[in-house]
């Protein structure tokens, strides 16, 4: 069997961490699916805020992650695109989090997702009307512009926040919901 690309090319599955954006990653948590670092079937991915309303991941999806061979499974690629586009209104600060949560999701897959390969995955606010907000996703490969390229899948959303009550009962530190360095958590 033929590694993946990036292991072929010394490059491990899993997130990406760019140290050039780290003034603007985002916080993980520790138990999160998808961006849990305490998790152990977690995704483990990273997010920087890019621009206004922009969230971008550069993530390789591990070779466990797939369904046929070499193509990744379309309920991993929804869960990133869900982050992503959740993430597109946070913010960086973990002690004021804009949290939403999805009420629907729609995916689109146009070519197959690849495993093994650095993936871009973004994630960008469309309408924001404060308590609903529509985003889109999509994912590309890292090396193409999301401006110019079409993504191999995408995703539009709509985002409700989180009510305000259920905000109160939240503890960030319990959740271990901050930025860590490097994308990973403290021993």
């Amino acid at each position: 069997m033929k590694p993946p690309f990036a292991a072929a090319h010394g490059k491990p599955a899993g997130p990406i961490v760019r140290p050039e954006l780290r003034e603007v990653l985002q916080p993980n948590s520790l138990h999160c699916f998808v961006c849990g670092l305490a998790n152990p079937y977690s995704l483990k991915a990273c997010f920087y805020q890019t621009g206004e309303q922009e969230v971008t991941a550069w993530y390789t999806i591990p070779e466990q992650y797939q369904s046929y061979p070499g193509m990744a499974h379309g309920g991993i690629v929804a869960s990133l695109l869900d982050e992503v586009v959740g993430r597109s209104v946070m913010g960086t600060d973990p002690e004021h989090a804009r949290l939403l949560f999805t009420a629907r999701l729609t995916v689109k897959y146009r070519q197959h997702v690849p495993v093994g390969v650095p993936l871009r995955f973004v994630g960008r606010a469309v309408k924001d009307r404060g308590r609903v907000v529509t985003a889109w996703g999509g994912v590309f490969l890292a090396d193409d512009d999301p401006e110019n390229a079409l993504p191999l899948a995408e995703a539009e959303s709509m985002l409700l926040a989180v009510p305000e009550e259920e905000l109160s009962r939240m503890d960030a530190d319990a959740l271990g919901w901050k930025v860590y360095p490097d994308c990973t958590p403290e021993e």
